[in-house]
């Protein structure tokens, strides 16, 4: 097995003085919707991230900024909305923006943490992941030669690389998140003087769609349920103007489908499966009474609703994401929060429950540490979220019932959502009289978009 490293500090030996701060061990998944057992989902086997959610808190409405991989992850690594991180696209480096920001890791190492990052946590080649400031230590692995080998097959004809999936030859450590896993367990059994943030960053479901073939056998075809839109829903104005990958999923046959779903669902067995791993590693470790965990997916996904089989939209399927959290000193244990939540919410929550000072930028976010004591308590009007698709800007406000979305301020579209009688978002709203009032005030929110 071999893999990248790209900095490894042997700071640890020099430190003489255990801290009486927290640990933190913070998960990151990668394009994984709410597509849990936790969150309702019977079709999916994820055992050990619902055993997390029956010890820490789930999150049922929490919220990520934009539905890009990298937009997202600078926002919430830095607690800024990607209007002021100016990333908002997939090739955009923070720093080229923003250069003195303090990154939520980069906060944590300077006030006496040591910091250790396996996998992906910041987006991009190995130059975007903030080597030199947010990590003492960050090791990339790679998959190996056995685990590219295996049956499998493109979904989409060529037309989209990404789209294909293979039923990988070799175990569980021929792939770069098995090997991510099996660092983060030496990491947690090894005692360390100083305290630690360690972030472990799997990059299973994101496409392409590869895991090990005992995964695959989880799920036979004959028995994946896919999701079917009405034949009125509302068309959108967004993939109007994204047809080249609209055009190829307008292609996909049933079997096309239920391989993609199938495929799908092996990857986030295969990843609670490496995510079991590290928390049993932390649970027979020193450090299980002192650590807090988070557990978040950099943002949600759409399996089929819309024909859609991506992110990068501002609905509900993409924009909402699973969000868990386990402080050892919580008193909600085993219960879920029904608040709105925004991913920039997560840096102010850790450096509050870990006694870390803020860093010299103005947060854009708000500690939600109280909910994990209370989770009936008030906590945000909104979340908001924005995204860039070509030279068209969207922007989205969610509250606790409606959706409204608007494209270059309204001139490219609008679209309201009820969820409470729409939970999928099948009917825009926009026009529909008896909600005049809502759309007035949903648009009043919007242009309290937050600056």
């Amino acid at each position: 097995m071999k893999t990248r490293v790209l900095l490894l500090s042997c700071c640890l030996a020099a430190t003489t003085m255990k801290a009486e701060k927290p640990n933190v061990l913070f998960i990151a998944v990668d394009d994984l919707r709410a597509e849990l057992g936790c969150y309702g989902v019977e079709q999916v086997h994820s055992p050990n991230i619902d055993a997390l959610a029956t010890r820490g808190m789930r999150f049922d409405n929490a919220y990520v900024q934009s539905s890009f991989c990298n937009p997202c992850r600078a926002s919430f690594m830095t607690g800024l909305r990607p209007d002021k991180t100016g990333v908002l696209d997939n090739k955009s480096y923070f720093r080229d923006h923003l250069p003195d920001v303090q990154t939520l890791s980069e906060q944590f190492r300077i006030n006496g943490y040591y910091t250790c990052n396996f996998g992906k946590i910041f987006h991009g080649p190995t130059q975007m992941c903030d080597v030199e400031r947010s990590w003492d230590q960050c090791e990339l692995p790679v998959t190996t030669p056995t685990g590219r080998r295996g049956k499998g097959r493109d979904m989409s004809n060529g037309k989209l690389k990404w789209c294909n999936w293979l039923a990988c030859d070799g175990d569980d450590e021929d792939q770069a998140d098995g090997q991510i896993a099996a660092l983060a367990v030496k990491f947690l059994q090894a005692k360390h003087v100083k305290p630690f943030f360690l972030a472990v960053g799997f990059h299973k479901p994101h496409d392409p769609y590869h895991a090990p073939a005992k995964y695959f056998d989880m799920y036979p075809a004959d028995q994946i349920k896919l999701y079917e839109d009405p034949p009125d829903q509302s068309p959108s104005p967004l993939f109007a103007k994204i047809r080249g990958f609209a055009k190829a999923f307008d292609e996909f046959t049933e079997r096309d489908k239920k391989e993609f779903l199938r495929a799908y669902l092996a990857c986030i067995t295969f990843t609670d499966t490496q995510i079991g791993k590290v928390l049993q590693a932390l649970q027979s470790s020193s450090h299980s009474d002192d650590t807090i965990i988070v557990f978040i997916s950099d943002h949600g996904y759409h399996l089929g609703q819309r024909n859609w089989w991506n992110k990068n939209t501002l609905y509900e399927h993409t924009s909402r994401a699973p969000l868990l959290v386990y402080t050892p000193a919580m008193r909600a244990k085993g219960t879920s929060c029904s608040s709105i939540i925004e991913f920039v919410d997560i840096y102010p929550t850790l450096i509050e429950l870990c006694g870390v000072p803020a860093p010299s930028q103005k947060l854009d976010g708000r500690s939600f540490a109280s909910l994990l004591d209370n989770p009936q308590q008030p906590f945000k009007e909104a979340a908001y979220m924005q995204l860039l698709r070509g030279q068209v800007d969207g922007r989205a406000v969610r509250d606790q019932r409606y959706r409204y979305i608007e494209f270059d301020q309204g001139q490219k579209g609008r679209e309201l959502f009820d969820h409470n009688n729409d939970p999928d978002e099948f009917y825009n709203l926009v026009d529909n009289p008896e909600y005049s009032e809502v759309l007035k005030r949903m648009r009043k929110l919007l242009r309290r978009f937050p600056q």
